[in-house]
């Protein structure tokens, strides 16, 4: 079984902010393939289903942000989950233009703290991740303030485009196609101006 945890906050004052696009990716894959949310369980609301021929566990942890390593962790242990092979996390990315996605097979946390905590309640950076662009802060904001802030229209746009990638992407490394994932998707965002 494959654990898909998407970061975020709970409630509702965070619905739709740039840190929840991990919340709004696993949304996404709930409606797109059927998969009721079942309950809570080990501090995530988690949801169990077939999607590209393997089972999952959709979660999308409740202990706020900072501390998504505890329901993470919980539940790998509790399913005795490999976290390499096993586990993928979904979540924002400030180092990355709205709209763009990356996906990668282990990696430092890049100054994300939801990642940070999960690095340090599993004990290893290796583990599969899909991060889903909200770009950088601007100067004079305080980063707090810019990532639990509704996205601009415009960029609301170009993050329903990514998280439509990112739930394609998950299917691709659920088949096997981890590479083909990373090659289609890790490629740069042209920054030239739109004729």
């Amino acid at each position: 079984m494959y654990l898909i945890a998407g970061l975020g906050n709970p409630g509702r004052k965070y619905e739709r902010t740039k840190h929840n696009v991990g919340f709004d990716v696993i949304d996404y894959v709930t409606d797109r393939h059927r998969i009721p949310f079942s309950g809570i369980q080990f501090q995530a609301e988690c949801g169990k289903g077939i999607i590209a021929g393997q089972k999952v566990m959709l979660a999308e942890p409740l202990t706020y942000m900072n501390l998504s390593g505890e329901a993470v962790a919980a539940l790998v242990n509790y399913y005795k989950l490999d976290p390499e092979e096993e586990l993928i996390v979904i979540y924002d990315d400030i180092s990355l233009d709205p709209g763009q996605i990356r996906v990668r097979k282990k990696g430092s946390a890049g100054g994300h703290n939801g990642i940070k905590n999960i690095i340090a309640c599993l004990g290893t950076d290796k583990f599969k991740r899909i991060r889903v662009g909200i770009g950088a802060k601007p100067d004079r904001w305080d980063l707090a303030d810019y990532v639990l802030a509704p996205f601009t229209p415009e960029n609301r746009e170009k993050i329903e485009d990514a998280i439509k990638d990112a739930a394609d992407a998950l299917e691709l490394i659920l088949s096997g196609d981890m590479d083909e994932a990373m090659n289609r998707y890790n490629h740069k965002a042209s920054r030239e101006p739109k004729e």
